[in-house]
């Protein structure tokens, strides 16, 4: 097989690696909306589904947003939303020639969701990559987020289109990977690891949720998904534990209740140094 040769015609084999096109690789950062000023733009992300990433997302954003800080999401999942229904929010987000509108939750943290712009909020998104793409974009080149301390963006689960998007074309500071105790816990969260290391976006840490069951009579932890390994992962890649978060009925309800804004999440307190 012939080997690949430099765009450059003038590069030769030894002289690579001072190579413009090598050092100063081209950016596909999008430009954010006109009115928006963000700070820092943290990614959630997880390497499977169903282990509570936008329950992460919004308990990270709660967390700032009651330190005082300005705060949003962007709901990246656009074909699972949830982060609207979790804080009992509804569209249609309003719009005008400067751009579109997010809404405020009742704690004041900004939100936009894929929910907030469709007509019936439970039809399905029935699209392709490159349109889901597109959306996300959208929510940073078209949406007026104003001035914000940090941005959290809850995405879908694994490595596909929407990932590859947020972390080529916004400025993503750093991402938390979320995960379980489960015996796959080692490949969901390596997965997200070598994404991010591939990409260069810094790794924050990591939060496993569903750690442990509470016994309300005795107090006993209940390993319900089996013992934790959390540990063993986080100490082979070198990685921050950020919180070992435990089923915890009242989250669930304040969740399901459309009432998160009210919920502080206290297994997430280590997660704030690593943010600041």
């Amino acid at each position: 097989m012939a080997e690949k040769q430099c765009s450059n015609s003038s590069c030769t084999k030894e002289s690579c690696e001072g190579c413009p096109s090598k050092n100063n690789p081209a950016s596909f950062q999008v430009e954010p909306n006109p009115y928006t000023e963000v700070k820092h733009v943290i990614g959630v992300v997880s390497g499977k589904g169903g282990v509570g990433k936008s329950l992460v997302t919004a308990s990270l954003a709660n967390m700032m947003a009651a330190k005082g800080y300005r705060v949003g999401i962007l709901d990246a999942d656009i074909t699972g939303p949830s982060i609207p229904k979790m804080y009992g929010i509804h569209g249609p987000a309003q719009a005008d020639d400067e751009g579109i509108y997010p809404i405020l939750a009742d704690n004041d943290i900004k939100i936009m969701s894929i929910n907030l712009l469709m007509p019936d909020e439970e039809a399905p998104v029935i699209w392709r990559g490159p349109v889901i793409s597109g959306m996300v974009k959208q929510f940073w080149t078209d949406v007026i987020w104003g001035e914000l301390d940090y941005l959290f963006v809850d995405m879908p689960p694994g490595t596909g289109d929407v990932p590859l998007t947020v972390f080529q074309s916004l400025p993503v500071e750093g991402i938390v990977i979320v995960t379980s105790p489960q015996d796959l816990v080692q490949l969901i969260v390596k997965k997200a690891y070598h994404m991010a290391k591939s990409m260069n976006i810094p790794i924050l840490g990591v939060v496993e949720n569903y750690s442990y069951l509470k016994c309300p009579d005795c107090g006993r932890e209940i390993s319900v998904f089996g013992q934790s390994r959390i540990e063993e992962v986080a100490k082979q890649l070198d990685l921050k534990i950020l919180g070992k978060m435990p089923i915890d009925p009242k989250l669930a309800e304040l969740s399901d209740a459309g009432k998160f804004a009210d919920a502080q999440n206290e297994y997430l307190q280590d997660a704030f140094f690593a943010l600041r």
